[in-house]
């Protein structure tokens, strides 16, 4: 990791970056009890593990790092993309969405407000989705 992500990813932790990936902890965590829940807890922990460190990382759909569809990425994908949007995608979006626009008003909190606008788009559709280092080479150019 580079000085400035490790830069970036600190301050985005002292500067409020905690409490969303404790909101995608809790987001698994609910997910995790109803036992039927388990896919979408799972995608819920490797969002949270973005959502507290997004500096040089990034989203990418899916089939781009494996190289084919799968269940995620196809209709059973966008079933379950629904129904984690009515159950908690919309609230971790308007979290990170309310955090935006609140770091938006201070100038230092621009490339903050930034990471959270992608996390609140994360936040609404995240099944067939993949976190990857901004230097995978499989992803270069997307």
């Amino acid at each position: 990791m580079s000085l400035l992500r490790l830069v970036l990813n600190i301050l985005w932790i002292v500067f409020g970056g905690v409490w969303m990936a404790l909101g995608w902890v809790i987001a698994g965590v609910l997910m995790a009890i109803t036992i039927v829940g388990l896919p979408w807890a799972r995608s819920a922990f490797t969002i949270a593990r973005y959502a507290l460190l997004p500096f040089g990382f990034r989203a990418v759909p899916r089939a781009l790092v494996t190289g084919h569809g799968d269940l995620g990425t196809g209709a059973l994908g966008v079933f379950g993309n629904l129904v984690w949007f009515l159950l908690a995608g919309w609230w971790l979006a308007l979290g990170h969405l309310v955090t935006a626009v609140a770091l938006a008003l201070t100038i230092i909190g621009l490339p903050f407000a930034w990471a959270h606008l992608k996390l609140a788009g994360l936040a609404l559709w995240p099944i067939g989705r993949a976190i990857v280092a901004d230097d995978d080479p499989r992803v270069a150019g997307w």
